[in-house]
């Protein structure tokens, strides 16, 4: 499902205080991006912002619920965004340090990538400078 132009209105309208954001088309939701970092999601114009173990305690005591989905399998995924909390559509100026501490949990969950990416069994990084241009010729 689409998210509506009202609701894309209403979702730039209500982070103002926090600064510029956009908002890109992604997945029949929508990403809210504030310097090019995403931060927050739309799904079902219900809105969704990034948590990790340093802001996850705040969303539990407000009985938020994770973004889940089903995968291709049928499993039941949960991401690391959260519901925002009702309260805060009337309070921008405690909305305005939520969308700061989504947003910066997004700059460390973005180092963490980094720092963990995929490993090799010689342990070398998967990245794809580390892989030949032109693929080996199998024997014959």
């Amino acid at each position: 499902m689409a998210v509506s132009a009202a609701f894309r209105d209403y979702t730039t309208d209500l982070f103002a205080p926090f600064g510029e954001i956009k908002i890109r088309a992604m997945f029949g939701g929508a990403g809210i991006y504030h310097k090019d970092q995403i931060f927050g999601l739309i799904i079902a114009e219900r809105i969704y912002l990034k948590a990790d173990d340093a802001t996850r305690p705040a969303f539990q005591r407000e009985g938020s619920k994770p973004f889940i989905f089903h995968n291709k399998d049928g499993e039941i995924v949960a991401m690391s965004y959260l519901e925002l909390p009702p309260r805060l559509l009337d309070d921008p100026d405690e909305l305005k340090s939520w969308a700061r501490d989504a947003y910066e949990a997004a700059i460390r969950s973005r180092g963490r990538k980094r720092a963990g990416q995929a490993k090799t069994a010689k342990g070398r990084s998967l990245n794809p400078r580390d892989l030949p241009l032109v693929s080996p010729r199998k024997k014959r």
